[in-house]
């Protein structure tokens, strides 16, 4: 099967959508199928390259900031996906589209579609959904809603990649919409024998946004120094200064490590030697870095918000507190950092329970969907 992906966020740009789209995509070339991948461009990337088997073509100017995309440049991306893509369906003639996120790479895909009728898959993410990420996207939607139901009504098939996504969007787009977690390669994601730190690492992960919270990791932390504990804040964003300026007046700055935006292996990396998962956001749709979290054993502390409901199991591999209970937050750590015997237990429950979203049957559910589209696009003989 040939399959030509548009995403406008892939590894080294961009957060766990990108991530999940990478592994899907190796996955299914490992199994056999062609894969061509239009993304956005990056500085030291090629214009082309080859990688895992997915030929990757680098579109558009450089993103100014990996961690975020502004409204210009997905709307660049837009443009320059049609045309390139333009270019690939005439002289490659692909069996389907597969795109993630409604906008801006499903806008793409829509108008390739109408006008070479090859077929497309639409992900759902959350950000692309109106009202899944009020406080980033809101504004967008004002602009762009009446030209998203056609998006979604044109696709030959649509996943959402939690059970949060899926409603949000059936709320606005009432068609048939199947969820397909975000998965990972339980093999890849080893944590061999589980131990707890010492002192206990506990590990932020995302973009230093509004939506993520990222202050209230501090804040929280600030209350426990009693305890022992170390904490890395991985990743890079606009609040940023803030959280440093905060980690100093609090007079924290040997207890937290704040490594900037690091690439995925590293990630990993320091999954291997960390404790706890503390994401306190504001709006999730599901979070890949919460999977991974699972899969490499660690306890997480997470916002009852999107897609973090189908991570924990309240008790036995984790907490899941409202967005607003600051105080939930701090006895949720409190009671993982002073009990050490119950933070070994919350980790191995929580490789245990990784199970579920292995990235074989995340790719094998998106292969029978591929395999259902072209079948209905193939003419009977």
């Amino acid at each position: 099967m040939r399959i030509l992906v548009l995403i406008h966020e892939y590894p080294p740009v961009g957060g766990g959508g990108g991530t999940v789209a990478q592994d899907v995509c190796r996955m299914l070339a490992e199994k056999g199928h062609e894969i061509q991948l239009l993304t956005v461009s990056w500085e030291g990337v090629p214009a082309v390259e080859q990688k895992d088997g997915i030929l990757i073509h680098h579109l558009g100017r450089t993103r100014r900031q990996p961690y975020r995309a502004a409204f210009s440049e997905m709307a660049l991306y837009t443009f320059c996906a049609f045309w390139k893509g333009l270019g690939i369906i005439r002289r490659w003639h692909p069996d389907l589209i597969h795109v993630h996120f409604a906008l801006p790479g499903g806008l793409a895909a829509w108008a390739l579609s109408l006008v070479t009728g090859v077929p497309y898959v639409l992900t759902a993410h959350l950000g692309d959904v109106p009202g899944g990420v009020p406080e980033k996207t809101d504004h967008w939607f004002r602009w762009v809603y009446p030209v998203t139901p056609f998006i979604w009504r044109r696709a030959s098939y649509r996943t959402a990649v939690s059970n949060y996504t899926r409603q949000m969007a059936l709320r606005h787009y009432p068609l048939p919409i199947e969820v397909i977690f975000n998965g990972v390669s339980l093999t890849e994601l080893d944590p061999g024998e589980i131990c707890v730190q010492d002192p206990p690492r506990v590990l932020f992960v995302g973009r230093f946004v509004p939506q993520k919270n990222p202050l209230q990791v501090v804040r929280s932390l600030a209350n426990l120094r009693h305890l022992p504990w170390q904490c890395v804040m991985l990743g890079d964003g606009a609040l940023r200064p803030e959280v440093e300026k905060l980690i100093a007046e609090l007079g924290l700055q040997e207890r937290f490590t704040l490594p900037g935006w690091v690439s995925p292996q590293e990630v990993q990396e320091w999954f291997r030697h960390s404790d706890i998962l503390f994401i306190p956001s504001l709006s999730e749709g599901l979070p890949v870095v919460g999977v991974q979290a699972m899969a490499m054993g660690l306890a997480l502390v997470l916002s009852r918000v999107g897609g973090c409901i189908d991570l924990v199991e309240p008790q036995t591999n984790g907490f899941l507190l409202e967005k607003e209970d600051a105080a939930g937050f701090e006895h949720a750590l409190e009671l993982l950092l002073e009990d050490r015997e119950r933070l070994l237990s919350y980790r191995r429950a929580s490789r245990r329970l990784a199970a579920r979203f292995d990235l074989k049957n995340v790719v094998e559910s998106y292969q029978h969907i591929f395999a259902q589209v072209c079948k209905r696009s193939t003419p009977e003989i």
